[in-house]
């Protein structure tokens, strides 16, 4: 099959993340893969983003900076149109981005079928969280793409429930969440030991740190620890949060057990996450999909995770992780303390969790299968 990918992202981050994955894992499946989207994609570094998008932003209000979003629709239409005329694709495949039609206007003129990633309710996220001058443009855009896919693929159930509100279908949604990629998690290194005998329990946590992770509560419960076992927070990634944290490690006499790797690229993940005892989701969005999540059921550690719906679609409390009503005070770290107090324990869920993503398929290469095959039953059921 001979797939067009369309896309907006300008940064290396979790996104770019997901992209590379499940193009990389389609063509590994033998299908054809084509990717428009735009040149600073291919330029930016790792955590990076598009120097003149940062300055626009910075320079011009935020209504302006939204209709030059939906503007730029015209250049990528015009981009991606003219790929499709030369590659000739079975099969249009987007990852929904705020404003941007470019996707669904070249599907209805090449008469292709048109399936929509979605990672999040962009239009309501923005509004709550990075500001949205438009709101009623950014709703119509939104309902405007997602109405007119042949499939739309939301990453969680929760999030598909946002689909179905904006009026798609439910049999036209499918949730497909994030994956990994199993062979850069070996048996062997899911079996690997950390710092447990040497007489430290070292807690993990990969990603963008922001405050209302929650990882200052981490940083208090070690320094209140009273186990046999030193304890030590291992962040792996950068954020907003790192200075806050490192200033509060320093006010509690614990510098030394609080240490952040900075960014790390993708091929030393695994090892990192593997060095984990317990590894750390302490708080997430309620629609998202996490990808470290995965991460950490692949390489079989013991998680500590929320206990919300869309969490709840991957991980069970007690098998595969252990669970922690957000809304009670302190029911992370006491989530933390059991399994810093219990090795067996910490061994079985990460064995549970492992075994979780191999028997459920939750990799890349799932995802690759998945996704071919309904635009194979999209190309069917039309006749094209």
């Amino acid at each position: 099959m001979r797939i067009l990918y369309s896309h907006r992202i300008q940064s290396r981050d979790g996104q770019g993340v997901h992209l590379d994955a499940l193009v990389a894992a389609l063509r590994a499946e033998g299908h054809e893969v084509r990717v428009v989207g735009p040149s600073a994609y291919d330029q930016a570094e790792l955590g990076g983003e598009s120097r003149l998008v940062a300055l626009i932003r910075r320079l011009l209000p935020r209504f302006a900076v939204e209709l030059l979003e939906l503007a730029y629709s015209l250049p990528a239409f015009l981009k991606l149109d003219r790929a499709a005329r030369e590659f000739a694709p079975d099969a249009l495949y987007e990852r929904y981005n705020l404003f941007y039609l470019a996707g669904a206007l070249v599907a209805r003129r090449r008469n292709l079928p048109f399936l929509v990633e979605v990672n999040a309710p962009l239009a309501e996220e923005r509004a709550r969280f990075g500001g949205l001058a438009l709101q009623g443009l950014a709703r119509w855009s939104e309902r405007f793409v997602w109405r007119r896919a042949d499939r739309v693929l939301p990453v969680t159930a929760v999030l598909g429930g946002h689909v179905t509100a904006a009026g798609v279908p439910a049999e036209r949604i499918v949730v497909i969440p994030n994956g990994i990629d199993l062979d850069d998690f070996p048996d062997s290194l899911a079996a690997r030991q950390s710092g447990a005998e040497a007489g430290e329990l070292v807690l993990g946590f990969v990603g963008f740190v922001r405050d209302w992770h929650g990882l200052d509560a981490v940083v208090r419960g070690i320094a209140g620890w009273d186990g046999p076992a030193r304890l030590k927070l291992r962040v792996v990634g950068e954020g907003p949060a790192r200075p806050g944290l490192e200033r509060l490690a320093a006010e509690l006499g614990i510098t030394g057990q609080v240490e952040f790797t900075g960014l790390a690229k993708r091929e030393a993940i695994p090892g990192l996450v593997a060095g984990f005892d317990i590894a750390l989701q302490p708080a997430v969005v309620p629609y998202a999909s996490p990808l470290k999540v995965f991460e950490y059921m692949a390489a079989g550690r013991a998680i500590v995770a929320p206990d919300q719906p869309n969490i709840r679609e991957v991980l069970e409390d007690g098998r595969t992780a252990i669970l922690f009503d957000v809304k009670q005070s302190g029911a992370l770290w006491q989530a933390i303390r059991r399994l810093a107090a219990d090795p067996k324990l910490r061994a079985r869920l990460g064995q549970a969790a492992r075994a979780e993503v191999i028997g459920r398929e939750r990799t890349w290469a799932g995802n690759a299968r998945r996704v071919a095959g309904l635009a194979e039953a999209c190309l069917r059921g039309s006749g094209r």
